[in-house]
């Protein structure tokens, strides 16, 4: 039985249209159960957004169900996404997550529940991706294991999440400095801002707390090495993303794919993908050089 989609929306219907239109032309599709999660308005001025988002969503087909979770006041992404991805996990066990920007390829479904069933026994997988850089795929395999989580386009089970922290101090306090280096992929990307933001309050976001978690557990991720979701809310409509470059990425027609038989880090591939990381994020300081400027500007040594 496939699993059973959660997808979360808020104020874009056009977005929303867009990803609706994407998902329902997935190969089986139409044996997928969807709820759809619509957070609140914060205020006066998104209420129209909202309400015509919801409208968008009432008539959305093509599923074998459409469940609304039409929420009466604002929980923020993060809260609407930890609590409807709970419940889902409560009722059903396995969850695939969709957000209200993420255009999917004809066999992302496929890919989803052929790997949901695949790994659900296995202890050391934690978390599907959908989503991957940029990279020559040509001569790597079509899917493999790495440490780091991607959330465009996500799938879990109930007793991976359930070890889910939402503390920030957990993190700050039992990562050794070696752990976030390794957590930064070397230090090419500083992945570990977002968890010290979410600390001081000028964050509030849930995907880092999964990774963290995941990492902390010695959980591995799947990934496709061909991205089987673009984002198209890099256009300063999101909550958190802000505005950035789009992922324009054409998505693949592939409809079956050869999973990696062991759940192990596959290096061959990982090296490509830190090698596209490396590219698209060149930081010019080091993670230690950030947090000694961090320490002079508080006492009045940096600019």
């Amino acid at each position: 039985m496939p699993a059973p989609v959660a997808l979360f929306v808020y104020k874009r219907a056009d977005h929303a249209r867009k990803t609706l239109a994407a998902l329902a032309a997935n190969d089986g599709a139409a044996e997928t159960d969807l709820i759809v999660f619509c957070d609140g308005a914060r205020g006066a001025d998104d209420a129209q957004a909202v309400m015509q988002t919801r409208r968008v969503v009432q008539g959305a087909g093509g599923f074998k169900s459409l469940s609304i979770r039409e929420r009466p006041e604002n929980l923020g992404l993060a809260q609407n996404i930890v609590q409807g991805v709970g419940e889902i996990l409560d009722a059903h066990g396995r969850v695939i997550v969709l957000e209200d920007d993420l255009i999917t390829a004809p066999g992302f479904l496929t890919y989803m529940n052929l790997a949901l069933d695949r790994y659900r026994d296995e202890p050391d997988a934690w978390h599907i991706s959908g989503w991957n850089y940029p990279v020559d795929a040509s001569d790597i395999a079509d899917a493999f294991f790495w440490s780091v989580m991607n959330c465009w386009g996500w799938a879990t089970w109930a007793d991976r999440w359930q070890h889910l922290k939402l503390d920030p101090k957990v993190f700050v306090d039992a990562f050794s400095t070696h752990q976030i280096r390794d957590f930064n992929l070397g230090d090419r990307v500083d992945f570990w801002n977002q968890m010290e933001r979410n600390a001081a309050g000028d964050l509030s976001s849930w995907a880092i707390f999964w990774y963290a978690t995941v990492f902390k557990n010695q959980g591995l991720c799947l990934n496709p090495s061909q991205s089987l979701v673009s984002n198209i809310g890099l256009d300063g409509s999101g909550e958190n993303s802000g505005r950035q470059a789009g992922d324009i990425s054409e998505l693949p027609e592939q409809r079956s794919f050869a999973l990696p038989a062991e759940v192990r880090i596959d290096n061959a591939a990982v090296a490509r993908v830190v090698t596209a990381i490396a590219a698209s994020h060149r930081r010019p300081h080091s993670y230690r050089w950030r947090l000694r400027r961090r320490r002079w500007k508080k006492y009045g040594l940096f600019g």
